[in-house]
């Protein structure tokens, strides 16, 4: 069967704060493609370069191709809140798939996010990559006696984690809130260079990038994937892996998962941030507020997302969407200067569970997909990394079908 790629799609609009620092060097880019690899990865961003430097690990030979410079799609417009919460509670997210499910999509979550970290670190990746808490405050998805039975299930479940009260809040924190949960181990990081340095590696060990290449077809014989190039090329491996984000190619399912539109601004540098634990912050609520700051003491903000999936749509709204996360930090955290020094906009992904698919595509054995949709799209994609890694080695993830594209019928989250 012959499948037709995506179309080049306006990823953000406006300034994302990434962009006005100075990138790490790009990767030195490939003159001369060979006709056949084992693997070639479709996309350079940060989800293409994690599963590059993963199998180049495995001695595989590897070719990285994007319609972009790397790094330069949704990778650059992201906030890069690292987190193994999922967007989905626990205690939600167990009425859905089974309590054994949740809590073991928890556990893997918050395994790849350690991997991510202890990979990056051994591999001397300069990211401005730290751990980080984070506070889950109370909203309209849990309220104070939901945040409680997220507790006792998480910490039932083995991860640790403690209450915080309103006088707590804004005391120690400088926050406004009712209550909020304190996990631990989550991480911050400059979203560019992590996926950079993670590609360099690769291609240090051999890997090929080559950029602006755009694939048209791709067609899955019995023993390899054949793709054509825009300009008449043809291309084979073993297998191919499609991380191209909100661009999706044709043939990769997307039931149970939509692209909406997000927003986001990052402060003039603060002379305190209020939190003086520097922790992450979000909220129990649909959609929700996220915060962060950055090394140089900005604080970046996000959210307001709304189901929006075209580009004139999307940034028609931009201006007041700034107004309003504006309005909504100044009200969470009264001690900050919550006017925007920069301002974006872009398309995100949700699941109906929170959940991504990876893996195998349906009915395909040799060209593997990667929706690593949510708030924990970087971790999800160290997730699709170690689960592609182990299936074109000829091994079989035990809980690779809890994320795979036909895992189970997707169902819309339970009212409290």
């Amino acid at each position: 069967m012959v499948e037709r790629m995506s179309r080049l799609r306006g990823l953000h609009t406006g300034t994302p704060f990434w962009s006005s620092l100075s990138s790490p060097p790009l990767p030195r880019a490939t003159q001369r493609l060979r006709d056949a690899y084992d693997v070639i990865v479709l996309g350079a961003g940060i989800s293409g370069s994690l599963v590059a430097e993963s199998l180049t690990d495995d001695g595989h030979s590897v070719l990285v191709l994007d319609r972009r410079r790397p790094a330069r799609g949704s990778t650059t417009a992201s906030t890069a809140l690292l987190q193994h919460e999922l967007d989905q509670p626990l205690v939600r997210l167990t009425k859905q798939v089974g309590e054994l499910e949740a809590i073991t999509a928890y556990r893997r979550s918050k395994l790849a996010l350690h991997a991510l970290h202890e990979r990056a670190t051994r591999l001397g990746i300069r990211a401005d990559l730290a751990v980080r808490d984070a506070l889950y405050l109370a909203g309209d998805v849990l309220d104070e006696g939901g945040l409680e039975r997220e507790r006792a299930l998480r910490s039932r479940a083995g991860f640790e984690v403690t209450t915080i009260d309103r006088k707590t809040l804004r005391a120690s924190y400088g926050l406004n809130g009712a209550a909020a949960l304190r996990s631990f181990g989550d991480l911050v990081a400059n979203p560019v260079a992590l996926s950079r340095g993670f590609l360099r590696t690769a291609v240090a060990r051999g890997a090929h990038v080559a950029w602006p290449v755009t694939v048209v077809e791709r067609a899955e014989r019995r023993d390899h994937v054949a793709l054509l190039l825009e300009d008449g090329r043809r291309l084979h491996a073993r297998h191919v892996v499609l991380a191209t984000g909100y661009e999706l190619a044709e043939g990769v399912p997307t039931r149970g998962h939509h692209i909406l539109s997000t927003f986001a601004i990052a402060t003039h540098v603060q002379r305190r941030v209020p939190w003086t634990t520097e922790c992450l912050v979000w909220e129990a609520s649909d959609p929700y507020l996220y915060v962060r700051t950055t090394p140089d003491g900005r604080v970046l903000c996000g959210g307001g997302d709304e189901e929006i999936a075209t580009e004139e749509a999307r940034d028609a709204l931009l201006a007041d969407k700034t107004r309003w996360l504006e309005s909504r930090l100044a009200r969470l955290a009264p001690g900050l200067d919550a006017r925007a020094a920069f301002a974006w906009c872009g398309f995100f992904g949700a699941s109906a569970d929170g959940l991504p698919s990876l893996g195998l595509l349906p009915g395909h054995r040799r060209t593997h997909g990667l929706l690593g949709y949510g708030g924990n799209g970087i971790t999800f994609s160290m997730l699709a990394a170690q689960l592609i890694r182990t299936t074109i080695a000829g091994g079989e993830d035990p809980d690779a079908a809890l994320f795979g594209f036909g895992r189970r019928a997707l169902r819309p989250s339970p009212r409290r």
